[in-house]
């Protein structure tokens, strides 16, 4: 009998072990003014900023080739989940902690008066934080992006290139001006290396913690701007008046490096590819 009991009492201590790894994985959202933050549980001060949104580009939300995304937000945030609301309408976007990063979950309805062209895209920060709790570990330029030639620096002749997306290339250079310019070609003007994948990785100036942001549907990887940001630009287009989107995407940090990160995106991305809704993807 005491026996029994005894294999009842390590049963449940199992159990009860799963659902509590399971509840509380090794980071934890937090709110903050212009959206919401990844932190780890395992090392104190490291975190990592996702501005909610800060740009349109080609349309998107706004006419209009660039034009200010709002990032004024309606947010629930708990320790595992965030639902953000955006000052947009119809601009949500839904977070949830993992062991290693987070789950993005863009939900986009057109409500504006006018269709979305293909190239119809969002830029949402991601960044190592603002002055006051900025985490140093994140503040460089050791950033990557995903080209054919494999994993490349995001800094070629100028820190703040632009990459587009390789397969938009002929549907972005028609955009461009007679000088081959964009409305925002002054800061970041056009890198001759194409970007393959949706990608952005930044290893830790101490080689031991990595991040990255990935979306499954993209349209160009830049950053380097005065926040050491790294600028993933989801694309949301085409979207005509009325419907809606979801396009999926990832936050990672963990200890690790450039290599591991690009392994678990490419699993990511297959699981994900796998399990889309074919009524709402994000395809």
């Amino acid at each position: 009998m005491h026996r029994g009991r005894l294999y009842v009492a390590c049963c449940l201590a199992v159990l009860l072990a799963v659902r509590s790894a399971e509840a509380f994985p090794d980071t934890r959202l937090s709110e903050w003014e212009r959206g919401v933050s990844v932190d780890s549980t395992r090392q104190p001060d490291m975190r990592v900023y996702l501005w909610f949104y800060e740009w349109h580009m080609f349309g998107a939300v706004t006419p209009g080739q660039h034009t200010r995304g709002n990032w004024t937000n309606r947010a629930e945030v708990t320790p595992l989940k965030a639902r953000l609301v955006n000052g947009n309408p119809g601009v949500e976007l839904d977070v949830k902690a993992l062991d290693d990063g987070a789950e993005l979950k863009l939900t986009v309805t057109n409500r504006s008066k006018h269709d979305w062209p293909e190239l119809a895209s969002m830029v949402a920060c991601f960044n190592p934080g603002p002055e006051k709790t900025r985490n140093r570990q994140f503040a460089n330029t050791k950033t990557w992006f995903s080209s054919a030639s494999g994993l490349k620096r995001l800094a070629g002749k100028a820190p703040r290139e632009i990459h587009y997306n390789h397969e938009l290339k002929k549907l972005i250079t028609k955009e461009a001006d007679a000088k081959g310019r964009y409305a925002w070609s002054e800061k970041w003007p056009r890198a001759e290396v194409d970007a393959v994948d949706g990608l952005i990785i930044r290893e830790s100036t101490d080689g031991r913690w990595v991040t990255g942001i990935a979306w499954d549907r993209f349209l160009a990887a830049q950053g380097h701007n005065p926040w050491e940001c790294m600028h993933l630009s989801v694309r949301v287009g085409p979207l005509k008046r009325g419907e809606t989107r979801l396009v999926k995407g990832r936050v990672y940090l963990f200890q690790g490096t450039k290599e591991d990160l690009l392994k678990k995106y490419k699993q990511d991305r297959s699981d994900r590819k796998s399990g889309d809704d074919p009524k709402r993807n994000s395809r």
